[in-house]
């Protein structure tokens, strides 16, 4: 399946190299699964294709483009890159690269920056109302394209360090799903990358030498709380390798009845088998209180 016969040019220049081979075909085996998992292909459909510029993003990119250029995924792709006018910003890296790699494309400028410098007090981290702003350009510009689904290249680290975030900030047991509906109920969101480590991501995208852009220009990354739980998981990591796996396989593995959310499960519901009428009375009253 991953001979080099026949290649995509975003694949031109791969090195030749066993470990590079084997990180490739594990990428393309994960995006795969990730896809057929949560139901994220229908044939016909058409994707956008969200790009940073980031390492996730490119390489979010080219998996994609290798398994429609070998057959497996059945929908058409527009790269999409929104340019949300920060400064310092290479504008025409990602046009130059795709333009070259021959991917269809759409760059769109919406100068979103001077809004959330506007809105958020100084010392304040940006990243949330950024995000919210740049989201609702992806949606307009997916409805414009006709396109059904929008694709963001979130990787599995970004969906535990969203879990854990939302565990000691929030309150709540969520994080980032593979797939869902938005809000208005006419755009699918997706996450191909979910069972992708961020290292992965890193090792491809720079031995493949793509063209990679901060995500830095704000200055707003330091010190946030994603840093700090990202942090955490690598203390974990390095302690047991393997770990941030189980973690993400325990999101896959929830168990309702061993929790504690009253709406996800009928505690008071449970029964006692072959009890008597009045123990079960008893329970009954009990739960009413």
């Amino acid at each position: 399946m991953l001979d080099d016969a026949e290649i995509h040019p975003l694949f031109e220049g791969a090195p030749k190299d066993l470990a590079f081979r084997k990180l490739r075909k594990r990428l393309v085996a994960q995006v795969r699964e990730a896809i057929d998992t949560y139901g994220m292909a229908r044939a016909g459909e058409r994707w956008l294709v969200c790009l940073s510029g980031g390492k996730d993003s490119y390489t979010l990119l080219a998996i994609l483009h290798e398994l429609k250029w070998r057959g497996l995924l059945p929908v058409d792709l527009l790269a999409c890159n929104l340019d949300q006018g920060q400064p310092g910003f290479p504008a025409t890296v990602l046009p130059e690269f795709l333009t070259r790699m021959g991917v269809p494309h759409r760059i769109e400028y919406q100068d979103t920056y001077s809004i959330v410098m506007d809105k958020v007090p100084q010392g304040k981290t940006y990243c949330s109302l950024c995000s919210r702003l740049r989201r609702g350009n992806l949606y307009r510009i997916a409805r414009e394209e006709g396109c059904s689904t929008v694709i963001l290249g979130h990787h599995r680290d970004d969906i535990l360090e969203t879990f854990f975030m939302n565990l000691f900030h929030g309150g709540r047991l969520a994080s980032m799903p593979p797939r869902l509906l938005n809000e208005e109920g006419d755009l699918y969101l997706a996450r191909p990358l979910a069972f992708v480590a961020e290292a992965d991501c890193d090792r491809f995208a720079r031995a493949m030498a793509y063209p990679i852009i901060p995500c830095d220009l704000c200055g707003s990354q330091e010190g946030l709380q994603r840093m700090q739980v990202k942090r955490l998981l690598d203390g974990w990591e390095a302690q047991m390798p393997g770990r941030r796996q189980i973690m993400f396989r325990a999101l896959m593995n929830a168990k309702p009845s061993h929790l504690a959310d009253p709406t996800l499960f009928d505690f008071a519901g449970l029964r006692v088998a072959n009890a008597p009428a009045d123990q079960d009375n008893c329970l009954q009253l009990l739960a009413e209180r």
